[in-house]
């Protein structure tokens, strides 16, 4: 098992006040960089930030580490519009950063990302796949491609209290600049992501879609946002199995509204819950708390997790989070090092 990592940014990050991840977007940029290095190296070693919020909470990149550093695991990163460079080797398919979702097109290349991603897909030559993703901003176009396709809309937050209005508000001005109603991309879901989506989707979904037509048994990573992916996967008449693994914090978020999507897509959904009210690290007690909820495959990684493993995760994460810089004590807000890396919990 092989797990795939999409990494890429969309300008739509920027937009004030939609993602944990964007109080100074000269380091938000960072942030996808730095996720693939703490998880193929254990820190950030090119990137200059490390995400992790001012209330000590840090990238879901962190969990995912520790699961690997327990459950060893193969791990690809690929290049899905990274607009900063990464320590991390990376496979380049030629992907761009997204553009602001309120520009007429956000993806104009999609059709072309989707078919050299499709291409990589359908030559892995593992039998089963997680795919996760990191892309500040992530919830808001997935926002946009769930309406843009007439799907009911309910996505996630990296935040604890969950800004979907403003979201709501900058996914209407993002169709009225593409000249779309809600449901007008229903039969094109590429035109949904060309419009209001971002390079991750395109990447996601065509490697989904190309390993899943090889024959290969594909789970995907993440939450609300991977429910976006597998909707344009549906739309685009890709009928295979598919399966979707998150974490308990976004099922507790969302409610039955989860299953829904997933029974209404025909995904089988996972959800695991690392229990880390059973921890006493200041990080595990912000997940707790409602702030990142998912990201960086955390969901997926933490599925791959034995029965009775889950202590060994939580007390790699204190490892992991060590490493970071992270103490264990509660983090203060005001605290110099984490305002200054101005970076969110997530995408």
């Amino acid at each position: 098992m092989r797990l795939l990592l999409p990494a890429g940014t969309t300008e739509t990050a920027l937009i004030d006040g939609i993602s944990a991840a964007g109080a100074m977007p000269e380091l938000m940029v960072h942030t996808p960089s730095a996720d693939v290095e703490i998880l193929e190296y254990g820190e950030p070693t090119v990137a200059p930030v490390t995400p992790v919020s001012p209330s000590g909470c840090p990238t879901p990149a962190a969990v995912t580490r520790a699961v690997r550093e327990v459950v060893d695991f193969d791990v690809a990163v690929i290049d899905a519009g990274l607009a900063r460079s990464t320590g991390a080797p990376t496979v380049d398919l030629g992907v761009d950063p997204g553009a602001d979702v309120r520009q007429p097109e956000a993806v104009p290349d999609t059709a072309a990302v989707f078919d050299r991603a499709h291409g990589f897909g359908s030559s892995l030559p593992e039998d089963e796949i997680v795919i996760g993703e990191t892309v500040p901003g992530g919830t808001t176009t997935a926002l946009g491609v769930l309406t843009a396709l007439g799907e009911p809309a309910s996505v996630s937050s990296s935040l604890p209290e969950n800004p979907i209005e403003r979201k709501r508000r900058v996914v209407d001005e993002g169709l009225e600049a593409s000249a779309l109603e809600p449901g007008d991309c229903a039969a094109d879901p590429l035109a949904a992501i060309r419009a209001v989506g971002d390079p991750v989707q395109a990447t996601v979904a065509g490697i989904a879609a190309g390993a899943l037509e090889s024959g290969v048994e594909v789970a995907l990573a993440g939450g609300t946002q991977m429910v976006a992916v597998a909707a344009v996967l549906r739309h685009a008449d890709v009928d295979a199995p598919l399966s979707i693994a998150t974490t308990s914090f976004v099922a507790d978020e969302q409610g039955d509204r989860l299953e829904r999507a997933c029974e209404r897509l025909e995904c089988e959904l996972t959800v695991t819950d690392p229990r880390f009210e059973e921890g006493e690290h200041v990080a595990m007690e912000r997940y707790c708390a409602g702030e990142a909820k998912e990201g960086v495959a955390m969901g997926g990684a933490l599925s791959l997790v034995p029965d009775g493993e889950m202590g060994a995760v939580r007390d790699r994460l204190e490892v992991v989070c060590d490493r970071l810089g992270i103490d264990a004590s509660d983090a203060d807000p005001a605290d110099e090092r984490n305002s200054e890396s101005g970076e969110g919990c997530g995408p």
